[in-house]
This record gives C-alpha cells, sequence and structure tokens, in this order.
C-alpha cells in the first residue's frame, strides 16, 4: 500500500512508486514502440523518455521493454503492465476533470428533496429553469416527506430542499422563495363552493378531509384551523397525496384546503369541484430551499433561489426577496 512518503511496502520493505511522469513515458513508448515518437508525443527529450522508463523498470523490478539497435518491442511483462499504466492515467486524468467539475459552478449531481405536496407543481418550473440556464447541473430529484428530506440534508444523502418553511433546525438556512395563499375546495352545490372572502371561521364547522401523518401540508391545514377557533380534530377520513383528496372532494365526502398552486392541477380533473377564496389575510404557506449551514456549495444554491424566484413570478404566488 502506498504510504504518504510515496513509498510502497511489500515482502522487501518499502520502495518507491512510480511516477505519473514515468508511467506516461512507458505509456508512450509502448504505444508507439519507437523512442523518438514516444518522446514527441508527450513533449518529452528523448533521453528523458529513456532515463523515465529506465528509472520505471528498477522501481517495478522487472524489464519493460526489449530495445535493438532498430526497434522497441513489449516485454512479456510490459504487455501485462501497459495496460494497467494505462488505467492509472485514465484515472488520474478522471479525477483533474471532476476536480475541475467541482470548480466550475453549476456542474456535476445536484441531488433536490422535494416534498410530495410541492413536487408536481413546482418541479416543471425547476425543471425548466435548470434546463435553459444550467445544462450542465445534472439535477437528481427526489420526493420524500419532510422528516425523511431533513434526515437526507443532515447525513449528506441531499444537497438542497424544497419545501414549507419555517422548520426550526439547527444547522439548516432556509432561502425563502415565496408565499401562497390556501383556498378552499369544496363538492358541487355546497354553500361555500366558489364564494370569495371566505372568513377563517368557517373552518370550525366544516368536514375537512386532510392528507395522512406525516404531510407538513396536514400540519398545516390542523394549524389553520385551530387559529380559527376549531379544537377538535376536523376528519376521519384521509388520503395519500393532493389528487386522492380532491377526488374525495368530489366523491362529497367533505371539503379540503389546497395550496393556489395545485388548484389547477388537481381541480381540473373533475367537473364536480368548485374552488372559493379566504378573506384577507387568508392563510398562506412559505415555500423555502434549505439548505446545510456552512455548505460548500452555498453561493450556488443562493444563485438559484434568485433564479426561481424569477422563473415564478408567473403562478398564483407571491414571491419574496432574497432577505425575507
Amino acid at each position: 500500500m502506498a504510504s504518504p512518503t510515496g513509498r510502497v511496502g511489500g515482502k522487501g520493505g518499502a520502495r518507491r512508486s512510480p511516477s505519473l511522469a514515468q508511467l506516461r513515458a512507458f505509456t508512450a513508448v509502448a504505444e508507439h514502440l519507437h523512442f523518438r515518437d514516444a518522446a514527441a508525443a508527450i513533449g518529452m527529450s528523448q533521453p528523458a523518455l529513456s532515463g523515465a522508463v529506465s528509472a520505471l523498470e528498477e522501481i517495478l523490478g522487472v524489464t519493460l521493454l526489449e530495445r535493438t539497435t532498430r526497434k522497441v518491442l513489449l516485454s512479456p511483462a510490459g504487455e501485462r503492465l501497459a495496460v494497467r499504466a494505462r488505467a492509472v492515467l485514465d484515472e488520474v486524468g478522471a479525477l483533474m476533470e471532476e476536480a475541475e467539475a467541482v470548480r466550475a459552478p453549476f456542474t456535476g449531481a445536484l441531488r433536490l428533496g422535494v416534498i410530495p405536496t410541492v413536487a408536481p407543481y413546482l418541479l416543471p418550473t425547476v425543471l425548466r429553469l435548470v434546463h435553459d440556464r444550467y445544462p450542465d447541473l445534472d439535477l437528481q430529484v427526489h420526493e420524500e416527506q419532510t422528516a425523511s428530506l431533513l434526515e437526507g440534508l443532515t447525513v449528506g444523502r441531499l444537497d438542497l430542499l424544497l419545501l414549507a418553511v419555517p422548520l426550526g433546525v439547527p444547522g439548516v438556512v432556509e432561502l425563502p422563495l415565496f408565499d401562497e395563499d390556501f383556498v378552499l375546495v369544496t363538492p358541487l352545490g355546497h354553500p361555500l363552493g366558489g364564494r370569495e372572502g371566505i372568513s377563517r371561521a368557517a373552518l370550525r364547522e366544516l368536514r375537512l378531509l386532510l392528507l395522512d401523518e406525516g404531510h407538513c401540508l396536514r400540519d398545516q391545514a390542523l394549524d389553520i384551523c385551530r387559529e380559527a377557533g376549531r379544537a377538535d380534530a376536523p376528519v376521519t377520513t384521509t388520503a395519500a397525496g393532493l389528487s386522492t383528496l380532491v377526488q374525495l372532494v368530489a366523491g362529497g365526502l367533505g371539503v379540503t384546503l389546497l395550496p393556489r398552486t395545485a388548484v389547477k392541477v388537481e381541480t381540473t380533473r373533475s367537473n364536480q369541484l368548485l374552488t372559493g377564496y379566504f378573506a384577507d389575510p387568508a392563510p398562506t404557506r412559505r415555500i423555502a430551499f434549505a439548505m446545510r449551514s456552512g455548505a460548500a456549495r452555498s453561493t450556488e444554491y443562493r444563485e438559484l433561489a434568485d433564479a426561481l424566484r424569477e422563473a415564478l413570478r408567473p403562478l398564483p404566488v407571491r414571491v419574496l426577496g432574497a432577505e425575507a
């Protein structure tokens, strides 16, 4: 195994490791089978090339080349080790390319975690932005609930989150993007269906359908109900996703709260729904990016947040400034 001093431990004790220059010289000769041509190919003088190959033979303890006055041939050992030497140089080249990618902004992989009540409605905008502005960025999307996303961010499985805030988690920095109102989705014929200026107090008496436990949108809806003066758990029927929840409303099982960004996608699937709007100030939620405090790519994430805020302006949201 190589030591920090560039020596290799073996049965005969520590010995020197080959240098990259020696490996390059050998692979050039192995390719061209001619010292002059090999030296020209890698920009090295012929005496230096010959010395590098001889030094490599000494380090490895094997004869790599059969030299004559007219030609150069690979020895059996040389044929085997030329393949290894080329593989080492290829890996070093890949290492340098990866380091360059790390230094260049918006390249390489970005593992983005998104909550289910955001993903279907904002990802089209996010993906279009990345495709158009950051074509070298390898965006990898993971849809999970908030607790799983935070765990992934903390252990380094995820790089950036897109979710509802505030989180109140130490070591996590929030980059607010926008606020959006909730609306009331009802079945046809409901007294509040399609109305504007609905009082929050109306939530005290409604049969409100919610998402399953674990969804932050469920917790937000319960908070809104409590703020409206409702103390009891408002529902006995739940759903795993907003699409199912809306279909339950269409079937007459109750009403539900939807964020404005979800309305167009979810309510157009049925002609049995109406959308009502609350009086100001309407109940809202805030959506943000979240990253680890001290993240190496924090400058990129902040720039991405700025770009996404602009891209979100056509949506029914209130875009926030960077310092919100």
